[in-house]
């Protein structure tokens, strides 16, 4: 396995590639599209929601909570998730960037 070299790259950079990692599953689309249906959501009705096995959409929502993209509580037996704006934010920012770039650039390249 490669030895990753983040230590090159800005923290913004880095930060950036976490989000888009995080969102580069379709399991996770899934689970994200599901919480902007329903606001909020228990583990559970996540599971009952997509045709994978409870473990496995744990593991995404791990993912998705350690990228910062989505919160969990816990209430009572279970973890209610919801997304979370900051990491939405930086990802909405950088799309900005670049669309503000394309509009600028005015169909001139390539």
């Amino acid at each position: 396995m490669g030895i990753t070299k983040s230590q090159h790259f800005t923290d913004s950079q880095n930060e950036l590639a976490v989000l888009a990692k995080a969102i580069g599953h379709p399991a996770r689309i899934a689970i994200i599209q599901h919480l902007l249906k329903v606001d909020s959501c228990v583990c559970a009705a996540i599971v009952d929601e997509l045709p994978l096995a409870q473990p496995t959409i744990s593991q995404h929502l791990k993912e998705l909570k350690n990228a910062g993209l989505i919160k969990g509580t816990i209430e009572g037996n279970s973890i209610c998730y919801c997304l979370n704006e900051e990491g939405f934010g930086k990802i909405k920012g950088f799309l900005e960037t670049i669309s503000a770039y394309l509009e600028k650039q005015n169909k001139q390249c390539c």
